[in-house]
């Protein structure tokens, strides 16, 4: 049972922290999630290839992956923050 209540504990205050984030931090944070998640199955695909080549390659495609991934959540941020920007300078005209 204290098992289960640390857990819900520890969810409410994940839950607590991602609503002091803006928008397109939620938004930049799931596209590196799934990137992550993209990545951790091509890296199991290469350690289960028997083939030394074939591995490298999934291996290179994966960090390609993670690199794209990393820049697009970037330009997610990058764009929330540029929206913010314009919505703070036309505030009162």
């Amino acid at each position: 049972m204290k098992t289960v209540l640390k857990l819900a504990a520890v969810a409410s205050l994940v839950a607590l922290g991602a609503c002091s984030r803006t928008p397109a931090e939620n938004n930049a944070a799931a596209v590196e999630d799934t990137i992550d998640n993209a990545v951790d199955n091509l890296q199991a695909i290469a350690d289960n290839t028997s083939n030394g080549q074939v591995a490298d390659q999934i291996s290179n495609s994966a960090d390609q992956l993670r690199d794209a991934g990393s820049n697009a959540a970037d330009a997610v941020r990058d764009a929330g923050t540029a929206a913010n920007n314009v919505e703070a300078n036309t505030v009162g005209m």
